[in-house]
């Protein structure tokens, strides 16, 4: 029997995060494809685009990208929760407040 491959190493600080999520992936491909979108996501890319991400990040297409949204074997759902989980872990039952900005609209300001 071989032994699955280690999922290629991207930025260290996008790894150490996304490693929180590694046992979610039954496969190493989708594993990195979550890695890829993260680190696409942080870069300084203006148009987040899944072939602007695949471009940024090395890939030499967005196929990867969209097989893993599309038909990758992984559960959103399973996903949230441990996203939920690990906020709550880091609040210690602090208070949390989330503004959300969905008009879409350039923000003013220097900000």
């Amino acid at each position: 029997m071989t032994a699955p491959r280690i999922a290629k190493p991207t930025v260290a600080f996008v790894d150490d995060y996304c490693e929180e999520y590694r046992d979610i992936f039954a496969e190493v491909r989708s594993f990195e494809a979550f890695k890829h979108l993260h680190l696409g996501m942080v870069s300084e890319v203006k148009r987040k685009s899944l072939p602007a991400i695949a471009k940024v990040t090395g890939l030499p297409n967005a196929q990867s990208l969209q097989q893993f949204l599309v038909k990758s074997p992984w559960s959103a759902g399973a996903l949230r929760q441990r996203r939920i989980e690990l906020i709550l872990s880091l609040l210690r039952g602090r208070k949390l407040v989330l503004v959300i900005d969905e008009t879409g609209d350039r923000m003013s300001g220097d900000n």
